[in-house]
C-alpha cells in the first residue's frame, strides 16, 4: 500500500484503523459533470481576468515602480507564477482531486505531518478564496465610483456608502450561483469571450484616439516611480502585487475536477492555458494603456481611478471613457461571480473532509433541489461581507485584501510544491500511473516556484507605504493571523481527531482518472 491508498467506505464516523482511515462522505446529492473543457477554460480565464484585474488595481502599482512595475514586473510575476502552476499542474494530473492543494498535500506529504499539514492548507485555501472574492467585489465597486466621480468631480463617497456598494456585488454573484446554476457554463462561456472581446476593442479604441499623442517608449519602458517612502527595490516588490494579482487563483480548475469531463487530462491544461493566456494579453493591454495616456500625474492622482482616468485623456470624452470601462465592469464582475462558484466547491470539499469541525455537516452537502453546495455560496458570501468591514476604517483597504488573497493562496500553493521538491517525484508520486510529469525539470522549477512565492509572501505584507500610520497599515497581517489562529485552535480541539484528509480517496481517484 502506497502513502495515499488510506481511505476507504464505511461507517458515519471517522474511525483510524491503524494506518486506514474508515469514513463516509456527508453527502448523497453529487455534482454534475456540467463543464466542458472550453466551459471550464473559459471560467479559469475569467476569473484570473488578467487585463481587467491588472488595470483595476493600477493604483497598487503607480506609486511603487510605475511604468517600469507596470511592465515588467508582470514578467516576473508571469516567469514566477508559471513555475508554480507547472509544478502544481503536474500534482493534479497525478491526483485529480476537488480540493486541490490541500488534497495534494496530503496525498504527498510524510504519514506523519499529513494530517496537519492538509488541514493548514485547505484553511489558507479556503480563507484566501474568499479574501480573492472580497477583493474582486472590491475592484467593482472602485469601477462604479469611478463613473460617478468622472461625472461629478466633486463626489467624494464615505466610508460607509462604499461599504454598501461593495456588499452589492457578492450578493449578485450569490444569486446567480444559488439560483443560475444551469446558466454557468453558458456565462463563463460569455465571460471568455467578453474578455477576449473586450481587450481587442478597448485596445483599438485607445491606439486610435491617441493616434500622434503617444508616449515614448522609454517612459513606457523605462520610467520607474517610487512614492512608497521604501528603498526602489522593495517599492518595485511591493509593485509586484498588481501582477500577481492578475495571475493569481489560477487552480481554479482543479477544484472543478467534478464537473468537467477527463479532469486528470484537462484540469492541469485548463491551468497552464489560462495563466498563459492571462499574461500574454495582459502585457499588451498594460503597454497600449500606457503608450495612451498623457499625463501621468493625472492619472495617479485622479479621484475617477487610473484607468477611467487613462480611458478619458485617450479619448477625450466622459462617455466614451465610461462605455470603455463598462468592459472591465462587466469582466470583473462575471469573474466574481467564478470565484464564488469555485470558492464555495473548495469551501464544501474541506467540509466534506471534515475541515470546518462542527460547520462541516452544514457546508458539505448539495441542495438537492438547487444542486449547488449552498450553504457554502451563502458562508463564502457571509464572510465578504465582514471583509467590507474594512472599508468602514482603512484608507488603503484594498491593499490589504488583495495582499490577503494573494498570500494565503501562495502559501497554499508552496506547501504541496515543497513536499514534492522535498520528498522528491518517485517518492511523492509512488504507485499512481501517470501520462506526464516533468521529469528532470521537476526540482528547477520547483525552487523557482518557491523563491517566487516566498519572496511575494513576506514583501506583500508590509506596509504599502512608510511611515505607517493606523490608517495606511498593511491589515493583511491581521487576516493572516486570524486565519491561522481560528486553523489551530479548531484543529486542536477537533481536527486533530476528526480529520482524516479526504473522504474516499482512492475511489474519487478512480473515478476522476477513469472520466
Amino acid at each position: 500500500m502506497t502513502d495515499v491508498e488510506l481511505t476507504t467506505v464505511g461507517s458515519n464516523d471517522s474511525k483510524s484503523a491503524g494506518n486506514v482511515y474508515v469514513t463516509d462522505a456527508p453527502t448523497e446529492v453529487e455534482l454534475h459533470r456540467r463543464f466542458s473543457f472550453f466551459a471550464c477554460l473559459g471560467l479559469a480565464f475569467s476569473l484570473l481576468n488578467s487585463w481587467t484585474a491588472m488595470a483595476a488595481s493600477l493604483s497598487v502599482v503607480l506609486g511603487s515602480g510605475g511604468q517600469v512595475a507596470m511592465v515588467w514586473g508582470l514578467v516576473v510575476s508571469a516567469v514566477g507564477t508559471m513555475f508554480m502552476v507547472v509544478s502544481l499542474a503536474e500534482i493534479c494530473h497525478v491526483f485529480p482531486l476537488s480540493g486541490g492543494q490541500y488534497d495534494w498535500t496530503f496525498c504527498v506529504a510524510p504519514l506523519r505531518w499529513r494530517n496537519g499539514l492538509s488541514y493548514a492548507v485547505g484553511w489558507a485555501a479556503c480563507a484566501g478564496w474568499i479574501s480573492l472574492f472580497a477583493g474582486g467585489s472590491s475592484l467593482c465597486m472602485q469601477f462604479v465610483l469611478g463613473c460617478a466621480a468622472i461625472f461629478n468631480p466633486d463626489f467624494a463617497p464615505t466610508n460607509w456608502q462604499s461599504f454598501l456598494l461593495f456588499l452589492f456585488f457578492p450578493l449578485i454573484a450569490a444569486l446567480l450561483n444559488l439560483f443560475g446554476v444551469r446558466l454557468l457554463p453558458t456565462v463563463d462561456r460569455v465571460a471568455y469571450f467578453l474578455g477576449m472581446i473586450g481587450i481587442v476593442v478597448v485596445s483599438i479604441v485607445l491606439l486610435v484616439c491617441s493616434r500622434g499623442r503617444y508616449q515614448s517608449a522609454k517612459e513606457v519602458f523605462a520610467t520607474f516611480n517610487n512614492a512608497t517612502g521604501w528603498p526602489d527595490g522593495m517599492a518595485f516588490i511591493l509593485g509586484l502585487l498588481q501582477s500577481t494579482l492578475g495571475l493569481t487563483a489560477f487552480d481554479a480548475a482543479s477544484h472543478m475536477v467534478e464537473e468537467i469531463p477527463q479532469p486528470a487530462k484537462n484540469a492541469p491544461r485548463i491551468m497552464i492555458i489560462a495563466v498563459g493566456l492571462g499574461s500574454v494579453t495582459a502585457w499588451i493591454f498594460m503597454v497600449v494603456i500606457l503608450f495612451a495616456l498623457s499625463d501621468f500625474e493625472a492619472v495617479a492622482a485622479a479621484p475617477t481611478g487610473p484607468l477611467l482616468q487613462i480611458y478619458y485623456q485617450s479619448t477625450k470624452s466622459l462617455a466614451g471613457a465610461t462605455c470603455l470601462v463598462m468592459f472591465n465592469l462587466l469582466s470583473m464582475f462575471l469573474a466574481v461571480q467564478a470565484v464564488n462558484t469555485v470558492s464555495s466547491r473548495m469551501v464544501m470539499s474541506f467540509a466534506r473532509d471534515r475541515g470546518f469541525g462542527p460547520l462541516s455537516s452544514y457546508l458539505a452537502p448539495i441542495h438537492p433541489k438547487l444542486m449547488v453546495p449552498a450553504w457554502s455560496v451563502i458562508f463564502v458570501t457571509a464572510w465578504v461581507f465582514v471583509f467590507g468591514l474594512i472599508y468602514l476604517g482603512s484608507t488603503v483597504a484594498l491593499n490589504a485584501i488583495l495582499a490577503a488573497a494573494i498570500v494565503l493562496l501562495q502559501i497554499s500553493y508552496m506547501v504541496p510544491i515543497a513536499t514534492v521538491l522535498i520528498r522528491g517525484g518517485e517518492t511523492a508520486y509512488a504507485g499512481h500511473t501517470r501520462q506526464w510529469g516533468l521529469g528532470r525539470w521537476r526540482r528547477p522549477i520547483n525552487i523557482g516556484a518557491l523563491c517566487f512565492g516566498l519572496l511575494t509572501s513576506v514583501c506583500f505584507v508590509f506596509p504599502p507605504v512608510i511611515p505607517v500610520t493606523g490608517a495606511t497599515m498593511n491589515y493583511a497581517v491581521v487576516v493572516l493571523a486570524v486565519v491561522f489562529t481560528i486553523c489551530g485552535l479548531l484543529y486542536a480541539f477537533d481536527g486533530r481527531k476528526k480529520f482524516h484528509g479526504p473522504l474516499d480517496l482512492e475511489e474519487r481517484l478512480m473515478i476522476n482518472k477513469a472520466e
